[in-house]
């Protein structure tokens, strides 16, 4: 069975930074896009970031690019999601998400795989 396991989330201030990771088991993630989503209370879940399954692309939110980083180790089997300069408006719960489709998407229909989410809060 093909599982996502989150971790990584806690507590940080205003201008901290946090790397959010999520390990694939039961299967090996080079054949597998990833995404990253995010929902905070009484809002829709959006996409944050995604990763192709070669690398060859990736996305960003427009409110977290340039702050946010997603990479790939396939040797760990691992995601990372590393955000950078967190804002006020970044909690949420985290969630990873994959697919083994080629290219990743920015919408939860793109995804067949989810994890449980790991929460990240933000405050002074």
């Amino acid at each position: 069975q093909v599982q996502l396991v989150e971790s990584g989330g806690g507590l940080v201030q205003p201008g901290d930074s946090l790397t959010l990771s999520c390990a694939l088991s039961g299967a090996t993630l080079d054949v597998y896009a990833i995404g990253w989503f995010r929902q905070a209370p009484g809002k829709e879940r959006e996409g944050v970031s995604c990763i192709a399954k070669t690398d060859i692309s990736t996305y960003y939110l427009d409110s977290v690019q340039g702050r946010f980083t997603i990479s790939k180790d396939n040797a760990k089997n691992t995601v990372y999601l590393r955000m950078n300069n967190l804002k006020p408006e970044d909690p949420a719960i985290y969630t990873c998400a994959a697919d083994l489709s080629t290219w990743c998407g920015k919408d939860s229909y793109w995804y067949t795989i989810w994890g449980q989410g790991t929460p990240v809060t933000v405050s002074s």
